[in-house]
């Protein structure tokens, strides 16, 4: 073997094992405590356990740290001041997912540029960037919360004992509240598209104005 290929070799096997010891240590430091929802979501027609804190409309959104497919951390608060809507599907790999993921990867060049769209799912950094290659998505960012699980207990999205995101929207307003959320009744259907995409749209619309507004009075 040439040496370039061992120290390649070496390498990849340093990542891989580096990464199987983050996710380890990420799932066992799972607090034991943390909140169970048993009657909002369902797979096969049988009701799964969601872990985590459920968020409400209206209430402040919790940050959260997730990575990208260079393992860079990204948070919330990365995108103060602009509409997030956030994708989350259980895996990329999978129909509904993938069509969900280029549905609004489709849709953001119909948005204002204050309009940030995120997906967020559980799978692995290189599965996320092999995905998006291969389907053409360059028009959102495509996040995994495989090693910390801080999205999904933060937002009480994670499915216990499968180790997934369960479907779900949410959308955050510039002031950084819950402005829509659906979390998907059953994990294989798909969520309401037109109704979060026209929330989204009215709300790029109502920070258009603020922004016109405030610029008008600053010329007087």
């Amino acid at each position: 073997m040439k040496l370039s290929n061992l120290l390649l070799t070496i390498s990849l096997t340093l990542v891989f094992n580096s990464l199987a010891a983050s996710i380890a240590s990420a799932s066992s430091l799972q607090p034991a405590n943390l909140q169970q929802t048993t009657d909002l979501v369902k797979a096969n027609n049988k009701f799964v356990t969601l872990l985590g804190t459920q968020i409400d409309v209206g209430q402040p959104a919790p940050n959260f740290k997730v990575v990208n497919e260079n393992f860079v951390a990204v948070k919330l608060a990365d995108f103060s001041g602009k509409n997030v809507l956030i994708s989350v599907v259980p895996s990329l790999d999978t129909g509904v997912c993938s069509l969900q993921t280029k549905r609004f990867n489709e849709e953001v060049i119909n948005l204002s540029q204050d309009v940030v769209m995120l997906t967020i799912s559980n799978d692995l950094p290189f599965a996320q960037k092999r995905f998006c290659k291969t389907e053409n998505i360059d028009k959102m960012q495509v996040l995994s919360d495989s090693v910390w699980r801080d999205f999904g207990s933060n937002y009480g999205l994670l499915i216990k004992d499968m180790g997934l995101l369960t479907r779900a929207i949410f959308i955050i307003d510039s002031s950084g509240k819950v402005a829509y959320k659906e979390i998907v009744a059953n994990i294989s259907k798909h969520p309401n598209y037109e109704l979060a995409l026209s929330t989204l749209s009215a709300l790029s619309a109502t920070l258009i104005t603020d922004k016109d507004s405030s610029s008008k009075k600053t010329e007087k």
